[in-house]
């Protein structure tokens, strides 16, 4: 085993002719008057039957071509885009002389098991690592290339410079005056190079979609379905410790001139690209991003396409927000909006260097898109530093209770490369507790698993989260998504938190007791122990064979089986005991019989399989007034008043459970839309 060679600095020794390997200097021999052949790799998965087009490599190609002095003399390869197996790859790229790999957390040990395979049956190809996943630091870049000795350039940050100067020098091997990059002379010394030289105006960067770089790639592969990325600029003014964003040198945001944007979104939709994710870091930040939504929206209705337009909203922007997202929603091209938080307390705020919007323009928001009938979600990541489990229910609870009945989307944190959290003494200063975790994207195929298993180092404790209560964290979480977001009782929980001021915690850990036999104690056990799972390595989402051969999130998962296996009348039998106990302990006066009948009417509107009619219930209080008034940030009073009304399960049914699975739990779940619609009936109805 070679030891770790010893670091120079950048001009210090570089790999010049003279002291080339002879290897390479055959290599050279052969190739200086012939065209270079480049390997291009940008892994993706696969998301229902389409595929992201390879943004970040393409725009590398595009930005060599149009500034290499002979770009003639370099033959670009169609771009490995997906996981074909590492034997294949290997053999699609043995030609090249030079692979660029662009590595992200999906696709990083993949690429290496290429790369590595590449080195054993090409010696002389030259191999060299981009994108997020190559550290920037010196020592990091310098263990990376020691742990992955086949690796001969570790390039990090922005890419499309380095990514030149390579090429420029491909002929020579001689990388010293290369921006950016690491790599490992023939002396088998480490020479880091910093960011000398750094890209001036993003506009010098050519579209690859204009200048037809993906062309190639469409006609190898006409079957293919395929999802786009659109990037109107670049930059964060922000700097959550999260994210690759936040890094001070990234901070400064740049922007693509508006006709250029103007004319991709042209092109996808001539292209007829279905979903279109948007990789600004703060969509709504500038006042044109109010432009390019309306560009967007009317393609859609000119042409067609695109069908859905993804972004991550900015924040503090509450009516510029709204604005555009009801251009978005109006056209068809949003399934739910984001309305971000992460954490809503401040101590937390503080530590991981985030200004977060405020709550008061979060409530508003609400108000503004539930007026509106536009489905909102948020996102809270669970175990960031100096929150407890304490102090992430009760935010929970209270983001609740500002309005977002929708969906809060809830993530277990992961140390990125290239983030403040990757800081070694970041983690030691927030007792940090890393665990090496299987990565798998929920609702993906079970046969669509990697040959290699990717792997991302997941946070299961801090100093004010212990990693037992981490556990029970992630239970909480899934808890309230089955019982709150995916609606089993979601209309029980918002009387009780209205006419009793019952916080929505208290009622969600009402149901995290696993010791008893009923099916309620079942459902708990099973979350612990998959929450167990999780923190050993092995994944976060449940694989089921049965339900659509795919992997599900939890309460989704405990969702299909209460009600595809029959138990979910006993569930609800049970939940009445269990909250009328509840209610009893704590000496609640509700009044007599409503807890039995929100119950009975959340059972009855839950959308099911093989329903062929409606169906009349009676109720004796104004329960789904209240409900609906909650729902729309609004509040009046409960009456007692009865009446008839009508379920609607005839208008959408389903005549299998799996299509039930796929288009009701899977496809509804951003907008919620678990329960049937229901009206009141009068003397005409009879």
């Amino acid at each position: 085993m070679v030891s770790r060679p010893p670091r120079m600095a950048a001009g210090q020794s570089s790999l010049t002719p003279g002291s080339r390997p002879r290897a390479l200097q055959n290599l050279h021999a052969m190739r200086t008057n012939q065209q270079m052949h480049v390997g291009l790799v940008q892994i993706g998965e696969r998301f229902g039957s389409q595929y992201y087009l390879p943004y970040a490599i393409g725009l590398l190609q595009a930005y060599a071509q149009e500034h290499l002095s002979k770009p003639e003399r370099y033959l670009f390869r169609p771009p490995i885009y997906k996981g074909i197996g590492v034997d294949r790859a290997a053999v699609a790229l043995q030609d090249a002389d030079i692979v660029f790999f662009s590595a992200y957390v999906w696709n990083h040990s993949l690429s290496l098991a290429i790369a590595r395979k590449i080195r054993q049956q090409r010696k002389h190809s030259v191999i060299v690592f981009g994108g997020p996943q190559v550290p920037e630091s010196e020592d990091a870049l310098g263990a990376f290339l020691e742990r992955n000795p086949f690796v001969d350039i570790g390039c990090y940050g922005e890419g499309e410079l380095p990514f030149l100067r390579i090429l420029e020098n491909l002929h020579t091997r001689a990388w010293t005056q290369v921006p950016s990059i690491g790599f490992v002379n023939a002396d088998k010394r480490f020479v880091y190079n910093p960011a000398t030289e750094k890209l001036k105006d993003v506009n010098d960067i050519p579209s690859p979609y204009l200048t037809g770089v993906f062309e190639p790639l469409f006609r190898q592969n006409p079957g293919e379905g395929w999802s786009g990325l659109l990037e109107t600029n670049r930059g964060c003014p922000f700097s959550c410790a999260y994210c690759y964003w936040g890094k001070s040198e990234r901070n400064r945001v740049r922007q693509f001139q508006i006709d250029r944007v103007f004319s991709e979104i042209d092109w996808i939709s001539r292209n007829k690209i279905q979903f279109v994710f948007c990789c600004d870091g703060n969509f709504g930040l500038l006042k044109r991003d109010r432009d390019i939504a309306a560009k967007v929206a009317g393609n859609r209705k000119a042409y067609g396409y695109p069908h859905a337009f993804s972004v991550q909203n900015t924040k503090n922007a509450t009516h510029r927000i709204f604005a555009l997202q009801k251009i978005l929603s109006d056209a068809g091209l949003q399934k739910g909006v984001n309305l971000a938080l992460q954490s809503v307390n401040d101590a937390t705020l503080k530590s991981i260097h985030r200004s977060n919007i405020s709550f008061q323009s979060f409530q508003d928001l609400q108000r503004l898109f539930s007026k509106a009938g536009i489905a909102t979600f948020s996102d809270m990541i669970i175990a960031l530093p100096e929150e407890s489990y304490d102090t992430f229910a009760d935010g929970v609870a209270r983001v609740i209770a500002g309005g977002q009945h929708n969906r809060i989307q809830f993530i277990n944190l992961v140390v990125l490369e290239n983030t403040l959290m990757a800081d070694p003494a970041y983690q030691r200063r927030h007792g940090l507790a890393l665990r090496k975790s299987r990565v798998t994207s929920h609702h993906t195929s079970l046969d669509a698993t990697s040959e290699v298993a990717e792997t991302q180092d997941l946070v299961v404790g801090t100093a004010t989260m212990p990693e037992t209560d981490w556990i029970r964290t992630r239970v909480f979480c899934w808890l309230v998504s089955l019982l709150h977001f995916n609606k089993l009782l979601q209309i029980p929980f918002i009387l009780i938190n209205r006419l009793a001021s019952v916080s929505f915690r208290r009622l969600a850990e009402v149901f995290m007791t696993e010791t008893g036999e009923d099916e309620c104690s079942r459902i708990a056990r099973f979350l612990f122990e998959k929450a167990g799972d999780v923190q050993r390595g092995r994944g976060e989402y449940v694989a089921s064979r049965e339900r659509l051969n795919i992997w599900w999130p939890a309460d989704e998962f405990m969702l299909i089986e209460l009600c595809a296996t029959g138990k979910l009348t006993r569930f609800y039998e049970e939940a009445r005991i269990r909250l009328g106990r509840f209610v009893a302990d704590q000496r609640i006066q509700l009044p007599a019989g409503l807890l039995e009948e929100s119950i009975a009417l959340n059972h009855a509107l839950l959308k099911q399989p093989f329903q062929e009619t409606d169906l009349d219930i009676v109720l004796s209080y104004s329960i789904l007034d209240v409900y609906r008034a909650t729902l729309n940030g609004e509040t009046i009073r409960l009456d007692r008043a009865s009446g008839r009304y009508r379920i609607d399960r005839t208008s959408e049914t389903w005549d299998s459970w799996e299509t039930w699975c796929r288009e009701m739990v899977w496809y509804q779940k951003k907008q919620g839309t678990y329960l049937y619609p229901c009206r009141p009936l009068d003397a005409r109805d009879g």
